[in-house]
């Protein structure tokens, strides 16, 4: 057995918490509706909407998982207030889809869409942050269909509802529009740091109106 923490090491790790999260040690399995059931042979990955070229791009699974794999180190924080820090995260990042099948020059916004009709709206900004990943791995195995498989998106700098689990694909579009959650009432922005939970939080210009 590991030697407990000391309390420096616990204080060092609740400095690292946003407001009013508290560290989460496993990894609970949160989502809404039904797990899917995976057949790679229907699998497809699309890029749509305001495309550079004004095509649809798509990779079959075998196509996406030969894109180049990165591995990312990075915190989850959950809305429902626990935080998971220093996950090791492995999968595409973010920036690769986008520079594979880039935006046109107007594009602001990206809504990433999961099975079942769900979907999470991103600014553009945040989709191609260094750290967003479509992640097909945690701690250097595959993610489990519970939590995702076979690809999910993680959003390490906002909360975790704004990456899905079971993402299909992107939409880049040339202006905001709320998300499956956000039409519910969580925050469009969805930062963290900020406590940007809920809707009634959002000040002029943080989204669309509901």
């Amino acid at each position: 057995m590991g030697q407990p923490e000391s309390r420096e090491q616990q204080g060092a790790a609740q400095s690292d918490l946003p407001p009013g999260q508290r560290l989460q040690r496993g990894w609970p399995v949160t989502h809404y509706g039904p797990v899917p059931k995976f057949k790679p042979d229907r699998w497809e990955f699309r890029v749509f909407g305001a495309t550079a070229d004004g095509d649809k791009h798509c990779w079959n699974h075998e196509e996406f998982s030969a894109l180049p794999f990165s591995t990312v180190v990075a915190d989850l924080h959950c809305v429902t207030k626990f935080s998971m820090l220093g996950a090791e995260w492995g999968g595409v990042l973010a920036r690769t889809v986008v520079e594979l099948a880039p935006p046109a020059p107007h594009v602001t916004h990206v809504m990433v869409w999961a099975e079942y009709g769900y979907s999470a709206n991103l600014r553009l900004a945040d989709f191609t942050e260094g750290h967003t990943l479509f992640a097909t791995h945690k701690a250097g195995e595959l993610l489990t269909a519970e939590h995702g498989f076979p690809l999910r998106l993680v959003v390490p700098h906002l909360y975790a509802w704004k990456g899905p689990k079971w993402v299909r694909g992107i939409e880049y579009m040339s202006a905001d529009r709320r998300g499956f959650w956000e039409e519910r009432g969580y925050h469009n922005l969805g930062d963290p740091w900020r406590e940007q939970r809920y809707s009634y939080q959002e000040g002029p210009g943080d989204g669309p109106e509901l």
